[in-house]
């Protein structure tokens, strides 16, 4: 038998610290004119001492299953985008897996930093398909902050914290585009980009984290165009266009990335969801916090058709359709 997956339900959690523009600008050589024009950029959160990627996790996976009304033992399958775990080892999805209270199943960690998310959705939505789980957890977590060079103006400004989570659940029938669920997601790697954005450090090369370094030109060259591509390329695949799309939730990067996106897809920005004001680049959780206010706040309805993309260092990027 054929099966295809569904959003239940979503969550998001963020950090009650905000630190914001005015507030960088009293540590570093910016001002919040400055973020703003070239990021779009007002605030971020930042967690606090303590909190860990498998505490904001837990907190957005609380909140999405109770919006689904599944409860922890019905869930088979945790999957955790983050590229900053608590530990090296185990995954940090096995620490959110336990505090919830999940009795069965398997819970690991993927790692596409931004792109996270989309990759965690793939793997979800494949293994429900092959009916290898019926219900499960996608988590999209960070605490980007800790691998951050507060020195360096041209990172430290862009990124946060938070998590966002969905759940999925299996039902007969193939998946396709006029119906409930995860119609289809669309992944690549161009291994060739890795030092355009990456982390100087690791367990097998300095034994540190490292922080984050960034070409940020060349990171914006190459988002604008993979990510046209990668919505061209998941509409192509069903048969649809631009115009069918309800809403695009994009990877909250950059505003001028997402700007750029859109002008290249021909899409009104009425139909683009974005939180990067707020929540600056949180990563792997930027989608599904932004999923969760487009939800929460009436925006996307039952029915509607959701394309989702991001792009992280790798580099890694993705696109998915889901039709809410």
């Amino acid at each position: 038998m054929l099966f295809h997956s569904r959003v239940l339900g979503c969550g998001a959690y963020l950090p009650e610290r905000i630190v914001t523009n005015e507030e960088l600008a009293e540590r570093i050589d910016t001002s919040n004119e400055w973020i703003v024009e070239r990021t779009g950029i007002r605030e971020r959160r930042i967690a606090g001492d303590g909190e860990r990627t498998s505490d904001l996790a837990l907190h957005a996976a609380r909140a999405a299953l109770a919006k689904a009304g599944v409860a922890p033992s019905e869930v088979d399958l945790v999957v955790l985008a983050t590229t900053t775990p608590d530990d090296v080892f185990p995954a940090t999805a096995a620490r959110v897996q336990a505090a919830l209270g999940c009795e069965s199943g398997a819970a690991f960690d993927v790692q596409a930093v931004c792109a996270g998310f989309i990759f965690a959705l793939a793997v979800a939505d494949n293994a429900i398909r092959l009916n290898q789980a019926k219900t499960a957890l996608v988590v999209g977590a960070e605490t980007f902050s800790r691998l951050l060079d507060w020195n360096d103006r041209g990172t430290c400004v862009l990124f946060g914290d938070g998590a966002g989570a969905i759940v999925l659940r299996g039902f007969p029938g193939a998946p396709n585009a006029r119906q409930r669920g995860v119609v289809s997601t669309h992944l690549h790697t161009d291994g060739r980009l890795y030092d355009i954005l990456y982390v100087n450090g690791g367990p097998s090369s300095t034994q540190t984290v490292g922080t984050v370094r960034m070409q940020g030109k060349e990171v914006f060259r190459h988002a604008v165009a993979k990510l046209s591509d990668v919505v061209l390329e998941a509409l192509k695949a069903n048969d649809l266009s631009p115009a069918d799309i309800d809403w695009l939730v994009p990877h909250q990067a950059n505003e001028r990335i997402i700007d750029g996106t859109v002008r290249k897809l021909r899409l009104g920005s009425e139909r683009v969801i974005k939180t990067v004001e707020r929540h600056a680049n949180t990563s792997a959780a930027s989608v599904p916090l932004a999923l969760a206010e487009g939800v929460a706040d009436g925006r996307i309805k039952e029915g509607q058709l959701i394309l989702v993309e991001a792009i992280g260092g790798g580099l890694a990027w993705g696109a998915g359709l889901v039709r809410w």
